[in-house]
Parts: structure tokens; sequence; C-alpha cells
């Protein structure tokens, strides 16, 4: 008997491990994948906004190196998986997918306080 399994081309973790990269390592970028206007009203700093439905091929512009550390999140974690996916069939290698800022216990950047 065979067992057909799918391994996901990311490596899911948790907001802690996230914030332990961050504080601990260099290297990386933090990817937000929501809209503008959820970003522009809270977001991780030094997040880049790259809204998931536009990761195409133009993304190697702003991410030229496929094996740059990527931290990616959204709002809950549904944007966040389809992103990282979308980055692993245009060959990026390094992808780790947190989940959604309203689990994140860390602060985060208000754009209008």
């Amino acid at each position: 008997m065979t067992t057909n399994q799918y391994k996901i081309p990311y490596e899911q973790i948790s907001a802690k491990d996230a914030k332990e990269i961050m504080d601990n390592q260099e290297g990386y970028a933090i990817l937000d994948v929501r809209t503008k206007a959820e970003y522009e009203a809270s977001h991780i700093e030094d997040a880049i906004l790259i809204p998931h439905e536009e990761i195409n091929e133009e993304v190697t512009d702003i991410l030229p190196d496929k094996n740059q550390q990527l931290l990616v999140y959204c709002r809950s974690g549904v944007r966040s998986k389809i992103a990282a996916l979308q980055l692993a069939r245009l060959g990026y290698t390094n992808i780790k997918e947190f989940g959604g800022i309203i689990e994140w216990p860390y602060d985060v950047v208000r754009e209008f306080e």
C-alpha cells in the first residue's frame, strides 16, 4: 500500500518563531499580503506590502533573491498560505508562513495614530 502525501512547499511557523527570526537573524524579508488599506491600518514593522493577488513574475523585481528567507503573513492566515504557494511556484525556496496579524501578540506600526 502506498500513501500519497503532499508536501507543502513552504514552512508553517508560529508567530513566536517568526518574531525570533526577526529579532535574531538578518537578511530576511517580511511580506504583508493583505490590502493597502489593511496595511495602512496596522502592519509589522519593516513589512513589505505585496497584496496576494499581485504576486506574479514581477515580484522578482522587489525580491530578486529566490533563496532569501521570506516571512509571510496576512490577516487570519488564509491569504498568506495562498501567497506562500504562489511564491513557491515562482521558484522561491525559503518561505515561512506565520499566519495572521490577528494572532500577532507583538508590536505593530499604525499609520494613523
